[in-house]
């Protein structure tokens, strides 16, 4: 039969694109189908990697600007070419997406550019822009990821009104950018224009930042972005957004406070994102969707629909690219017999701002709604020996260990690199490792990752820099 494969993965994101290889490796035919020009999926084109690269180049920006003269480097007067930093983040995204490309090719893994709409569960329709395809495979995968989710009644028009690939692309800096929502993508992008100059408020409607991570770290962090100059307005919300000239007039009610007119030149609606399912067709073939619109899988990430997977943010659990790539992986295994798995209680997530946050496992407040018996052990940045070399010495390294069996049940780092630290925190919950493992284990001396050593040591109350 013509246009027949083993696999047909709709999506080419980190989650679909992981798939595809994998399958490829392990033997599979495969056509991916993507509606975007370039591969990669929102991670790669309008999220991970270019706010990320606008981290980078606005850090570097303030750095110049407020800390090099700290170590005896003399700069003279500093501006900002706006213009040449979004350049660079988009050179940053080209290589990316078309390294994806490059393995697609390595692979042997065919590649439309279209959508897809399923007419049965082992049939596909494609509608590229020049014609309509249709593919058929025994199996398929739905990897179509998430949209920016907005508020009732808020259109976002991607020029005062934003979403964060609107953010990503502004052409000035605004003078005050108000940012909906306190969750890692709003922290992101509001430090990165921040730091270029805009006065930024945040606006969240709970009472804390980020409220599944740490409490501690949340606390820390806030008050870290307020000594920045970033503003927050908590246990508030929105209740409409309206022109007025070339400005947004954010009316909001918060608790206590009553009734408020904000105004900004830039509104980003960063309140997070939502699985994207549109136009496939799944109810013409069975597919069952969970009330907050996620697609429902077993164990195996088959859907309700025998062949038809399904992985990533189109289905419940974090939404966080590496998520989807290691079920991207597990997949293509479990659909040749294999024994793929994926560990949800190893997890890593990171909130790339300065400092970084990162966090695996459980926090706090989660051992003591469970009523776990637990120890903590805490080490300061302040006290590392490299930390204080390169003049990064915020934040502080914390472990929690089971009060009675010592292993580690969840690790919370705020601090210089934390994304990069949190690795050998995720391989000790992976591991089952206990808090004397990471204690005992040799760490390079000077690196940031003694500190990690140190809060395992602090434990048992033996750290021995502090």
């Amino acid at each position: 039969m013509k246009n027949k494969v083993d696999l047909i993965v709709i999506g080419a994101g980190i989650g679909g694109y992981v798939a595809a290889i994998r399958a490829a490796q392990l033997g599979r035919s495969v056509l991916c189908i993507e509606k975007r020009a370039t591969l990669g999926g929102t991670c790669l084109n309008v999220g991970c990697i270019p706010s990320k690269a606008l981290l980078s180049s606005s850090h570097k920006y303030t750095e110049t600007q407020n800390h090099l003269s700290d170590y005896g480097i003399k700069v003279g007067q500093i501006s900002l070419d706006l213009a040449k930093m979004m350049e660079q983040k988009n050179k940053v995204v080209g290589q990316l997406t078309g390294g994806v490309d490059y393995l697609f090719k390595k692979n042997k893994i065919a590649h439309l550019v279209g959508t897809a709409r399923f007419l049965s569960p082992q049939e596909v329709s494609i509608q590229t822009e020049a014609r309509e395809e249709i593919w058929h495979a025994k199996k398929i995968l739905i990897a179509t990821g998430s949209v920016s989710a907005s508020l009732p009644g808020i259109e976002i028009d991607e020029e005062t009104v934003v979403s964060s690939t609107g953010a990503l692309n502004l052409k000035a800096v605004p003078e005050h950018l108000i940012v909906v929502g306190g969750g890692y993508i709003g922290l992101e992008m509001g430090s990165v224009w921040s730091r270029l100059g805009a006065k930024v408020t945040v606006i969240e409607f709970m009472d804390r930042l980020v409220p599944q991570m740490d409490l501690e770290l949340s606390t820390a962090l806030q008050k870290s972005l307020v000594k920045q100059g970033l503003e927050f307005r908590l246990s508030t919300r929105v209740l409409g957004i309206r022109k007025h000239q070339k400005k947004s007039i954010i009316d909001v009610e918060s608790n206590g406070g009553g009734k408020q007119e904000l105004q900004a030149d830039v509104v980003l609606i960063a309140t997070g994102r939502k699985p994207f399912t549109d136009g496939l067709g799944l109810e013409k073939i069975g597919v069952a969707l969970n009330k907050q619109g996620f697609i429902v899988v077993n164990e195996h990430y088959e859907t309700s629909t025998s062949g038809i997977y399904a992985i990533g943010d189109v289905i419940p659990g974090p939404m966080l690219a590496h998520k989807a790539e290691e079920e991207g992986t597990a997949v293509a295994e479990i659909m040749v017999g294999q024994a793929g798995h994926v560990n949800y209680g190893a997890i890593p997530s990171v909130i790339y701002t300065s400092p970084e946050v990162a966090s695996v496992g459980q926090t706090e407040e989660e051992l003591k709604d469970q009523q776990i018996p637990y120890k903590v052990g805490k080490f300061p940045f302040l006290a590392n020996s490299r930390a204080k070399a390169v003049g990064d010495t915020e934040g502080f390294v914390k472990i929690l260990a089971h009060a009675y069996t010592d292993r580690v049940l969840g690790v919370h780092i705020i601090g210089p690199d934390a994304g990069t630290l949190i690795a050998e925190a995720t391989l000790a919950l992976e591991f089952s490792a206990s808090s004397e493992d990471i204690a005992r284990t040799c760490h390079a001396h000077p690196t940031l990752s003694e500190a990690v050593k140190e809060a395992a040591m602090a434990v048992e109350g033996r750290a021995i820099h502090i």
